[in-house]
């Protein structure tokens, strides 16, 4: 099967997520490459960590930061990390606010000379601490249109960590996707209680799978091995899944953070606050998030209601629900 994603988007992140990139290099190359510090929760090859991860390392690479991290932090070590990295210098620093909310905040407090640009489902808060949504829900939408046309049993399932806010937006727009055309499609979710757990997501995928659903949308690393195993189709998040289950997963909800990690280095090497909302930066209109399919898979014709639809997004005549109510 010939491989071809639309728009030629196959290396979206290098391609329209560039777009972020070239906005703001200018003004983030007039000056001496800034240290940056990221501090991952997870080990940086789950998917949400391994997409800062890269965005970090090619800006390294690029010479625009200096660039040091730590991974797999757990919750009560996490303000103490961010601690360290401001005691050592870092200018900005990168990751996740989502289990210690409250924490980060008050380290902020404490280092108003550092910036901290963290994922969080809350607000910025003073000049120093900014916040970024992971916001593919527009892909998940998208793929969900695709696989409301493909199901046969008419029942899909999702697999995500916990349901906080963004996976339950990200959960919510795939379904939203699949009801906008197949409003008799029943769709299952189940939460595996962590966000790196790839045998737990696998496990409830093979449940779900034994419980009618013949595609699965894997918001967690791992469902697409439940997928493959039993022979169906997965839908990926934030990473192109598909030439690593060539036969299994057939669109993607990708999503790309070197837009916002650009516009958080441009604002700290021109001397502006970073207690601001980056969000947008990774949204599909502005470039920051797509979805990628394998053309052929799906029938013909949803391919191409999904392609109007996804104009739509991009022109702002549409704007897919978010929904961040706990998915039933």
């Amino acid at each position: 099967m010939t491989r071809d994603l639309m728009m030629s988007r196959r290396n979206v992140l290098a391609s329209g997520l560039a777009l972020g990139v070239s906005a703001f290099a200018p003004a983030v190359r007039a000056s001496a490459p800034i240290k940056v510090a990221g501090i991952h929760a997870s080990p940086v090859e789950n998917a949400w960590n391994s997409v800062l991860h890269k965005a970090l390392q090619d800006a390294a690479a690029e010479g625009v930061i200096e660039y040091v991290f730590s991974e797999g932090v757990s919750g009560t070590d996490y303000p103490r990390a961010m601690r360290e990295y401001a005691e050592q210098g870092a200018k900005l620093i990168i990751g996740e606010a989502y289990a210690v909310e409250k924490q980060a905040r008050e380290v902020a407090v404490d280092y108003p000379e550092t910036s901290f640009v963290l994922g969080s489902s809350g607000k910025e808060s003073g000049d120093n601490f900014g916040v970024f949504g992971t916001w593919n829900h527009d892909g998940a939408y998208l793929a969900g249109m695709l696989a409301g046309k493909m199901t046969k049993s008419n029942v899909v399932g999702s697999v995500g960590a916990m349901p906080i806010p963004e996976v339950n937006m990200l959960i919510n727009a795939f379904a939203a996707g699949v009801k906008a055309v197949n409003p008799n499609a029943k769709h299952l979710v189940t939460f595996i209680g962590t966000f790196f757990d790839p045998p737990k997501a696998r496990e409830a995928g093979l449940a779900q799978i034994d419980a009618g659903a013949d595609i699965l949308f894997g918001e967690r690393i791992g469902t697409a091995d439940a997928a493959k195993e039993r022979n169906i189709k997965s839908v990926g998040s934030l990473i192109d899944y598909t030439p690593r289950y060539p036969d299994t997963v057939f669109a993607n909800a990708l999503w790309g953070f070197r837009p916002i990690l650009s516009a958080a280095i441009a604002d700290v090497a021109a001397g502006k606050p970073v207690g601001k909302d980056y969000t947008a930066f990774g949204l599909l209109r502005e470039g920051g998030s797509d979805v990628a399919y394998v053309k052929g898979v799906a029938p013909a014709e949803a391919e191409s209601a999904m392609e109007a639809k996804r104009a739509e997004i991009k022109s702002g005549a549409f704007e897919v629900p978010r929904i961040t109510d706990e998915p039933k």
